[in-house]
């Protein structure tokens, strides 16, 4: 199941949105909402909903909460990542061993840190997603294989070569347009998902996660 915690991608909307903002006190009632995705492509964006054509098929109403943070993804290389770096890998467990990476976002330097761990993802069945630190790459016959480290733990993935690696970058709201690829993370509410944070792609490039 889904972590309620978002991970570190959806802090890096808020960095590249706006300047730094005080932390806003935790609730009961905010450690009950259920954190849900929404991928699928825009179909209308007017003042505080998006409606949006989800992955599944279905289409619907997603309210943008007050205050809420937009940003898009830039293509970046397998080979721009170097020990040291932040990555949020999404993966799946190989047949032989190990996990195989299914996309990678490579955070910008004041983000390490920010939601580290490894936990379910919904990208794809029995995927996970983990924030961790590069201890080291080594490219290989068949892409690369990083090894990630995080509370103490270390976790070997190997990298593809295809497999689509992306970095956080700017959108205003002119990127909103039907069609354009969106990434959400939304609170489930009885009046359908409220969001906090939008990803969208722009410039041919969607978010992969």
């Amino acid at each position: 199941m889904i972590k309620t915690i978002l991970p570190a991608l959806l802090l890096g909307l808020t960095a590249i949105a706006s300047a730094a903002l005080p932390a806003a006190p935790v609730h009961a009632e905010d450690q009950k909402a259920e954190q849900i995705h929404v991928r699928g492509s825009i179909v209308t964006y007017s003042g505080s909903t998006l409606k949006v054509k989800t992955r599944e098929g279905e289409t619907v109403d997603v309210t943008l909460a007050d205050g809420w943070k937009l940003a898009s993804v830039a293509n970046a290389a397998v080979t721009d990542i170097k020990p040291g770096d932040f990555v949020g890998i999404a993966s799946l467990p190989r047949e032989g061993g190990g996990d195989g990476a299914l996309e990678v976002l490579i955070f910008p330097p004041a983000m390490k840190g920010a939601g580290e761990g490894s936990y379910g993802w919904d990208l794809k069945p029995n995927s996970s997603m983990t924030n961790a630190t590069v201890a080291d790459a080594v490219k290989g016959v068949d892409g690369r294989t990083v090894t990630v480290s995080y509370h103490g733990k270390e976790k070997k993935i190997s990298i593809p070569d295809g497999t689509p690696v992306v970095t956080i970058a700017p959108a205003t709201k002119d990127d909103l347009v039907p069609g354009a690829v969106v990434f959400i993370s939304a609170e489930k509410a009885a009046s359908g998902p409220l969001a906090h944070q939008v990803l969208v792609g722009k410039n041919g490039v969607v978010p992969p996660m």
